[in-house]
């Protein structure tokens, strides 16, 4: 029972160590005293040209490591006004300037967040 009881911490340890590594190297970063970059400030979007889509995401394991990093990526974004990524329901809204951006680049920047094979794209809707 004992042998039991250490191997469940032990892989319950590893999941959490594996499953936010992204996030915390960003915490190392910030410990060692690196500069991280600030939000990038949006420029008004012509009416005409405000679309926004939704999507959902599949592959996030949790909302600091892998929703808040997919939404800062898409945040930072060239023509982008505002984008939420929700963990719990696996979804993004983006609203963005269809002049700058367009639905299959939102997909490309989701996808190359992680390694190009953890994050999928799907239901595209804009």
């Amino acid at each position: 029972m004992k042998i039991t009881k250490i191997i469940a911490s032990l892989a319950i340890a590893g999941l959490v160590l594996v499953s936010c590594k992204k996030e915390e190297d960003k915490s190392l970063a910030v410990a060692k005293g690196e500069k991280t970059e600030a939000p990038k400030e949006h420029k008004p979007i012509a009416a005409e040209n405000v679309q926004t889509a939704s999507f959902t995401i599949d592959g996030m394991t949790c909302a600091v490591g892998c929703a808040k990093t997919i939404e800062e990526e898409l945040a930072n974004l060239d023509g982008v006004e505002k984008a939420a990524v929700d963990f719990d329901k696996k979804t993004a809204t983006v609203t963005f300037d269809k002049t700058i951006q367009n639905p299959e680049s939102l997909t490309k920047v989701v996808q190359e967040t992680g390694d190009g094979k953890t994050y999928k794209v799907s239901n595209m809707k804009s």
